[in-house]
């Protein structure tokens, strides 16, 4: 039962499209199903760390990330102008790049980078978690705190596989001048959120 329950947070909190889904599906489209799979799990180790410090109750770090919510937001709204100004510019290919391991890592480590930026993920997994009795290892045992944890980033993670492998099939369906357009609408809403970011702090 607490696997079932982490993998409906984990699917609940990484399905709302918002900058990684963009990234990951032009990443798809350009760079291949592989590119998008890793710009998504790079989300769903973030998730997955921020619901580890709610589950087992790290207080010292989640306070810390709470205190230092401005610089982290004006870190993140910097990069995600930065990632959406480079895709907007971005060439579109008729096939898929040839990824590296650098490559195909860089790809996870921008999302993992991106999504940690936003320390109040960790606000949604202790209210949710709360909701389920599972904070600061109250009354929850520490095994049945990893199951839960284990299971938001299998729930993360499925949804990531969902949503690459879905566009993958549309692929087709792109040529180079669809291609081109969803790197200038990516880019501009990326770049739009960053701007928006750093406004609102």
């Amino acid at each position: 039962m607490i696997f079932i329950k982490g993998l409906i947070l984990g699917f609940s909190v990484a399905a709302p499209v918002g900058p990684i889904g963009l990234l990951c599906i032009q990443r798809t489209l350009n760079k291949g199903r592989l590119a998008g799979l890793l710009s998504g799990l790079g989300a769903a180790t973030a998730d997955t760390l921020y619901s580890c410090i709610a589950a087992f109750g790290f207080t010292v770090i989640s306070q810390l990330l709470i205190r230092e919510q401005r610089w982290l937001h004006l870190v993140g709204g910097f990069f995600l102008l930065y990632l959406g100004i480079k895709t907007f510019r971005a060439s579109p290919s008729n096939q898929a790049a040839q990824l590296n391991g650098n490559g195909l890592f860089s790809m996870y480590l921008s999302t993992l980078f991106l999504t940690i930026t936003n320390p109040m993920t960790i606000l949604t997994f202790v209210g949710m978690f709360a909701g389920l009795g599972f904070v600061g290892g109250g009354t929850s045992s520490v095994w049945s705190s990893f199951m839960l944890v284990l299971s938001v980033f299998v729930g993360s993670a499925f949804w990531w596989f969902l949503l690459s492998g879905g566009v993958s099939l549309f692929k087709h369906w792109f040529d180079t001048g669809r291609l081109r357009w969803v790197n200038i609408i990516a880019g501009m809403l990326m770049a739009g959120l960053g701007v928006f970011s750093l406004v609102s702090m």
